[in-house]
């Protein structure tokens, strides 16, 4: 069997209603038994972060509520390559808002149930694959997220130099296969070819 983990093998969500139905999965837990209220919100706020910014599971699961109450414009460092970035968060302001309510700035955006760690990336594995299963999709990873968010940025704005950019890829080519932009392209032009 081939292992998920490998990034290639992960696929963007390309369509609204799989993202909605990745929603509504997460929300469900594990093969499909409901998930405690406080688990699910932070688990969907968890996806459409990752959705929405771009952020590499590792930059994500160890934001602090502090780093974004309040905030447009979230600076980090990222992980991989400690590099400063600036990434616009202005579109979750309230899913955040209304998510952090009540709770301490210093701990972590993403908690564990274990008390004030953040959610490891292991865990946000197991929670993206499960849903993956639940909806019979064998192509999602920790990957999936940031993959949309490329897949669906380039969909709208046609500008792989940025995305090459906010991903911080060596090459265009290296993006667009990334996001799996080259292989829809390929697809969609042998749809109507034939020989003989």
């Amino acid at each position: 069997m081939t292992k998920r983990t490998n990034h290639y093998l992960v696929e963007p969500l390309r369509s609204k209603e799989e993202i909605e139905e990745m929603k509504l999965a997460i929300k469900r837990g594990n093969k499909g038994t409901p998930k405690n209220k406080s688990l699910a919100e932070r688990d969907v706020l968890m996806f459409l972060f990752g959705i929405n910014t771009g952020l590499r599971v590792n930059d994500l699961v160890r934001l602090k509520i502090q780093a974004v109450k309040d905030q447009e414009v979230l600076t980090i460092r990222e992980g991989k390559t400690h590099k400063r970035r600036e990434i616009y968060i202005g579109m979750l302001r309230d899913d955040i808002a209304s998510f952090i309510e009540g709770k301490h700035e210093d701990h972590y955006l993403f908690e564990s149930q274990k008390g004030n760690h953040h959610v490891s990336t292991t865990q946000v594995y197991r929670i993206l694959t499960d849903a993956g299963d639940y909806i019979g999709r064998k192509d999602i990873g920790t990957h999936t997220m940031r993959k949309t968010f490329g897949y669906h940025h380039y969909q709208q704005f046609k500008d792989v130099a940025i995305l090459q950019e906010i991903f911080n890829h060596s090459a265009p080519n290296i993006t667009m296969r990334y996001i799996g932009i080259r292989q829809d392209e390929i697809n969609a032009s042998l749809v109507d070819f034939r020989l003989g």
